[in-house]
């Protein structure tokens, strides 16, 4: 994992607690971001907690039935800032990778004629 990215010790922690079993914020949180975060090569658990939005509200709700739905929205906005941040970190590396293929490919042909 890149650890420069935002979120990413709450992402860490999520996919701990998901391969150890624990029902936690992370983990649910990460189960919310499942398909967007495999999509960015993250190796998730098979079998990850059903209804995680849910849960996760519920979760916080216990603690403090009057900051859930604010505290519930600051960490799906957490998990889509890493995701946006992996997203884009990604798509600069294949353009990086792109740009020199092409530079390589540009001097080969030009060595060879």
């Amino acid at each position: 994992m890149n650890h420069a990215l935002p979120g990413e010790d709450l992402i860490e922690a999520g996919l701990k607690d998901l391969r150890e079993g624990r029902e936690s914020i992370a983990g649910l949180l990460v189960a919310i971001g499942s398909p967007r975060l495999r999509r960015l090569g993250l190796d998730l658990p098979a079998d990850l907690p059903s209804n995680p939005e849910h849960r996760l509200y519920h979760l916080l709700a216990k603690d403090d039935s009057d900051s859930a739905h604010s505290r519930y929205n600051a960490y799906i906005r957490r998990l889509v800032s890493y995701e946006r941040a992996a997203e884009l970190t990604q798509a600069i590396s294949l353009r990086d990778k792109l740009e020199e293929f092409l530079f390589n490919r540009r001097e080969t042909d030009r060595v060879c004629h």
